[in-house]
Parts: structure tokens; sequence; C-alpha cells
């Protein structure tokens, strides 16, 4: 009996404890979550997202407009960006997902921010890629994984080298068809617009990345296409 209510007591204290710390939890995942997606845009605003303050994280999406759309474009009311949980999206068919998107005003220049997610070599990989206003030009992107090899597959998220090549690249060709950005084995040409170079021995996950890439923008394209015209 002395164990079972010993078990019972101890219940309740874990249970009080997660109830209390709950909010400080979900407070801490929403900075670092806004950290990331603002880190799509450390080239363009020539930042370092991860070094910011909570009150510089919070001024900057003060300038944030928080979109959710569907996979028709339409914009879905009463639903914020911030909320939508993409892990939890891509279990649903495709016909009932929500896609975030973050539009940053940076003194009357636009930029939006579109998330994928995709498959690495051991787990998810995710990412967060800027466009410039012509929906075309890419101004940055980020990138994050769940278990990927350190100095190698992570290296999609730790190496600043590898996410700066984005900047400036395209999604459409000159004939205006997508065509995204791929991740290429060997090096991309520097002539080539729509290619980036791998990393080295990352080969499964930088496959990976181009897969997400494409598909991921490619849900996207209704709403881009209806706030082009």
């Amino acid at each position: 009996m002395f164990t079972v209510g010993m078990t019972s007591i101890v219940a309740l204290i874990l249970a009080g404890m997660f109830t209390f710390l709950k909010p400080v939890h979900d407070v801490n995942e929403a900075l670092y979550n806004k950290k990331q997606i603002l880190g799509a845009l450390n080239s363009p605003l020539g930042i370092n997202a991860d070094a910011l303050s909570n009150e510089e994280v919070a001024k900057y999406f003060d300038n944030v407009e928080q979109v959710v759309v569907n996979n028709k474009g339409e914009v879905i009311e009463g639903v914020k960006a911030e909320d939508v949980k993409m892990e939890k999206e891509e279990k649903k068919a495709e016909a009932d997902r929500k896609y975030p998107v973050f539009i940053m005003d940076n003194d009357g220049k636009k930029y939006y921010i579109l998330t994928v997610r995709g498959n690495g070599l051991w787990d998810k990989i995710w990412g967060w890629i800027a466009l410039e206003s012509d929906l075309n030009t890419v101004a940055g992107a980020a990138f994050g994984h769940k278990g990927e090899t350190p100095g190698l597959g992570a290296e999609i998220k730790d190496n600043a080298g590898f996410k700066k090549q984005f900047t400036g690249e395209k999604l459409y060709n000159d004939a205006g068809e997508y065509v995204s950005v791929a991740v290429v084995k060997g090096g991309a040409d520097p002539s080539n617009v729509h290619g980036v170079d791998a990393i080295s021995g990352a080969t499964v996950t930088c496959v990976g990345a181009s897969d997400m890439i494409y598909k991921g923008i490619k849900f996207y394209e209704p709403y881009l296409k209806s706030i082009k015209k």
C-alpha cells in the first residue's frame, strides 16, 4: 500500500510540474521556432538569427504577416502560421493539409518564407526558404534535422557556407517553368542558377534536401501563382 501511495504522490507531483512548466516550455519553443524562421533571412537582413535576443526576435516578428493556405492556394482564416505543425500536416491527405507562410516587410521590401519538410539519411529534415518579392529569386535558406550525422548530413544546418549558396538562386527557368533548386553532388556549375554544391560525404541527406525543396515549394505553387496575378 505504501508503494502504491508513493507512486500516486509522485505521479501527482510530476503532473503538477508539467502543468506549471508547460507555458514556459511553449514560450521557449515558440522563440526557438521564430529564430529558425528568421534564419532564412540571415543573408538579406545581415543578421545572425541564433544570436538575437528575445526582444530582437519579437521586434522582427512585429513586421511579419502570418498566412496559412491550403493545397489550392486559398488563405485559411483564423489560423496563425506559427501554429501550423508541419510534422502533423505531413501525415494528412494532401487535400487536408495547411501550409504556413511568413511574410516579412523590411523597410518596404517583402520576403516570403515557406516551410518545407522531407527525409534525410536517418530521420526527418526540414527547412525555410525565403523568396524575394518576385517569388522566383531565393533570398535565403535555413535548415534543420532530427538525426543527421555530425560533420556530414548535419552540415545542412551547421554550415553557413552551404546555406549561403541558396541566395540568388532561381525557382523558375526562363520559360517560366518550375524547376526548383537542386543540391548537386560533385558541385553545381557556377552559371547554374538552379543548383548549389552538395556537402561532401552526405549524398543521401543532400538528395533528400533536393527532393524536399522541390516537393515542398511545389505545394505552395497555387498560392504563389495567386499572388503573382
